[in-house]
């Protein structure tokens, strides 16, 4: 089990292992027929039977898929010395099919068992590979490759569910925003992100009660400044309103500026 196992996730090349799970004895060897070799293109089931005497005693092997090949004979049986007096008890499931492919490979036919195989492959060349080449495209090439030898779909990297967002990532604009700014100076002059995370100081923070504007220690409201860009649809104060107002901001601007100067003389 531990050796199927293996052969199922890591199979020599073209070899694969087809088993029953409902009897783990029952054992199929797929062989892919060799580049280069009349075999090519035709896909051979070897089949197992594992007796008592395993594996101190190999296994029965056979050709399950129809075969022109000196070395197997009608019925499938297969003629390699590592299934006969080679054995060892070390060799397994894979060693057996990788000796059988190499079979297909370098066929022998000083020991054959299809007597027409072999006299083909020593007088006439050409007439056995036309033969093996007729009889693997009968019996041996399916219209699809088995499932076994299908490669792995690719991981789609753009399918399935899109991963999901943190609330923070949520917030955040899927767009850059662009920047108020017309010109490069203006984007020289621009704070750094860094500086833009940081919460302003208020003049409450870093000032003394004392040096802080009127505005900003009394309740009074300031009136807006008639100088300001006004809207042109809005009516604006008339110009005894206006000078009463600029005369008022000018002597909130000396009284501040008089007691910041005391208080900077007390300090």
């Amino acid at each position: 089990m531990r050796e199927l196992a293996e052969l199922k996730s890591n199979p020599p090349e073209g070899i694969r292992v087809v088993t029953n799970e409902e009897n783990m004895l029952n054992v199929t060897g797929i062989i892919e027929g060799p580049e280069g070799t009349p075999y090519a293109g035709g896909y051979f089931s070897v089949k197992f039977k594992f007796t008592e005497e395993f594996p101190a005693a190999p296994p029965k092997c056979w050709f399950a898929t129809k075969i022109f090949h000196p070395n197997v004979s009608s019925t499938g049986e297969i003629c390699v010395n590592t299934l006969k007096k080679d054995w060892k008890s070390t060799y397994g499931i894979g060693h057996i099919l990788v000796t059988v492919k190499c079979l297909l490979i370098y066929p022998n036919p000083e020991s054959a068992l299809d007597e027409e195989a072999g006299k083909l492959l020593l007088e006439d060349y050409e007439n056995y590979c036309s033969r093996a080449k007729l009889i693997t495209s009968v019996h041996a090439t399916p219209r699809t490759k088995p499932p076994e030898f299908e490669t792995s779909p690719p991981t789609d990297t753009q399918g399935g569910d899109a991963p999901t967002l943190s609330t923070s990532a949520e917030l955040l604009p899927r767009d850059p925003i662009p920047l108020p700014m017309s010109s490069t100076s203006a984007l020289r002059q621009s704070p750094s992100p860094a500086s833009l995370s940081q919460p302003l100081p208020s003049p409450a923070d870093t000032l003394p009660t004392s040096l802080l504007p009127t505005s900003t220690t009394t309740k009074e409201r300031v009136a807006p400044s008639p100088l300001s860009t006004a809207n042109s649809n809005v009516a604006g104060p008339t110009n005894a309103t206006a000078s009463k107002a600029v005369k008022r901001s000018a002597a909130a601007g000396e009284f501040g500026v008089e007691k910041r100067k005391k208080a900077l003389k007390r300090l």
